[in-house]
């Protein structure tokens, strides 16, 4: 049983979670579950501890989040296997999660240093005369970080990292399949030298234990990773705090003619099937050029057949098993019904278990649930188009909006993209699956509220306190 982090003290919880490979469904641990009266004592922990994170200089912060970035490195190999075997993603990327993660806390810590605020020219107005000021950046107080399964290292770093350099006290509460790697990363910020009163990592069901964070008044911001509807909901619950929102997708591609095919296809290949299409932003939705659809469509499909799917641990394996049996056969049927619509299948996929392979759709209706809403798997729909605005158009009739992607040669047809797209991101020759860890990242629509991005971030998670010096005498 791994013990939960109550204000830095590892404790037992009030029940437990099971965590099972969702390769072999195979016991991988068990965590302690928090219960609500712990819950409870964590925030007033927290809230205790605020004065005592802020009061922290600048380059202690830093130090602190470069201490944690060494402890994930030297670990880099028992946390790839960990969550290889919790999430079910390939140990190569696993491997590659860890680095990342421990690079956000790298970046973390030099942005700490230039946490600042700015001079205020106060005499820009009459009014202003005499005046001299700035502003400085303080903690928001204690920050509630609600994280994902498919990241459960680097998007937690993108929580606890920023909270820590702001200066914040962290409750940390992971998502219920992938609990043990939140965990492990806790002792790593222990391990660290962060106050330990001021942090907390409890596994738990979002719908009581989560809600109950989020609703209580004591934590000042509430950062979350999910879907649209718990969003919505965090939203309505939340009451009088900051909220950051980073939540679905149905991310897009436009290939246009002029694009290099070959390039487009393997990025779009990456970008659909990596973790098994559980990315909030995977390719989901491929608008070509009429002039190229079957020639693109041909070269997804052929590169999409040759990934090799299944045990996560072994290094030839491309792509392992969604999150659960449960997601797979969602998918299958949301899959079944788009056929049954009018889909035409190119590459059908196959499910055993959790092990979903690759799916390739063309054509499918502009109605259909695998078009409009987030799959969440393996699968790419493809349909042409005829004009690149049209293209655009059709790109933004979604309710989602994170990041989209174009391939096309074209400078006039990039710009075209970059003022109409309805997106928090646009990428040009290349996927909306691209991300490094230091850009501003987020969406619009019902995509979510704020950005994530270590300086973007630190910035949500302070205060701008005013400072003005009257230097008139009469």
């Amino acid at each position: 049983m791994t013990n939960l982090i109550l204000g830095g003290r590892q404790v037992e919880g009030e029940g437990s979670l099971k965590v099972l490979s969702p390769y072999d469904g195979s016991l991988v641990g068990e965590a302690a579950c928090a219960g609500r009266s712990q819950a409870a004592t964590a925030l007033e922990a927290a809230r205790a501890a605020e004065k005592t994170v802020a009061a922290l200089p600048r380059a202690a912060r830093a130090r602190i989040l470069a201490k944690v970035a060494e402890g994930l490195l030297a670990e880099k190999q028992d946390l790839a296997v960990l969550l290889a075997r919790e999430v079910g993603k390939t140990i190569r990327e696993a491997a590659a999660e860890v680095e990342r993660a421990a690079t956000t806390f790298q970046a973390a810590g030099e942005e700490a240093k230039r946490l600042a605020g700015e001079v205020v020219p106060f005499d820009a107005v009459p009014a202003g005369q005499g005046r001299r000021g700035f502003t400085v950046k303080v903690p928001v107080g204690t920050v509630v970080a609600i994280t994902p399964f498919n990241f459960p290292l680097n998007l937690a770093a993108h929580k606890v990292a920023p909270a820590i350099a702001a200066g914040n006290s962290v409750v940390l509460k992971p998502a219920s399949s992938t609990p043990l790697t939140g965990l492990a990363l806790g002792r790593r910020v222990l391990d660290a030298g962060f106050p330990p009163e001021a942090l907390s990592v409890l596994p738990g069901p979002g719908g009581t234990l989560g809600i109950d964070l989020v609703r209580d008044p004591r934590p000042r911001m509430i950062t979350f990773t999910g879907s649209a509807e718990v969003g919505k909901r965090i939203a309505a619950e939340a009451g009088l705090k900051r909220i950051a929102l980073e939540l679905g997708s149905n991310s897009a591609v436009i290939v246009a003619a002029s694009a290099d095919l070959d390039f487009a296809a393997s990025r779009i290949a990456m970008g659909a099937f990596a973790l098994a299409g559980q990315v909030c932003i995977s390719v989901q939705r491929v608008v070509v050029e009429e002039a190229i659809f079957e020639d693109l469509t041909s070269r997804l499909v052929d590169l999409a057949s040759r990934l090799q799917v299944g045990n996560p641990l072994e290094g030839g394996t491309d792509m392992g098993p969604m999150i659960s049996e449960r997601a797979a056969a969602g998918l299958e049927a949301r899959i079944g019904k788009a056929v049954a619509e009018g889909a035409e299948v190119r590459l059908a996929g196959r499910r055993s278990g959790a092990l979903f392979t690759p799916t390739v759709l063309a054509r499918v209706p502009a109605a259909a649930e695998v078009w409009t809403e987030e799959a969440f798997g393996p699968v790419v729909c493809v349909s042409p188009y005829k004009s690149f605005a049209g293209a655009v158009d059709l790109v933004n009739r979604s309710r989602y909006g994170l990041q989209a992607g174009v391939f096309t040669a074209s400078l006039e047809e990039a710009f075209e993209a970059v003022e109409r797209l309805e997106v928090g991101g646009v990428m040009i020759n290349d996927v909306p699956t691209y991300r490094v860890d230091h850009m501003p990242y987020g969406g619009v629509k019902d995509s979510g509220l704020g950005r994530e991005g270590l300086k973007y971030a630190i910035e949500e998670m302070s205060e701008t306190k005013l400072v003005c010096f009257n230097l008139w005498r009469p």
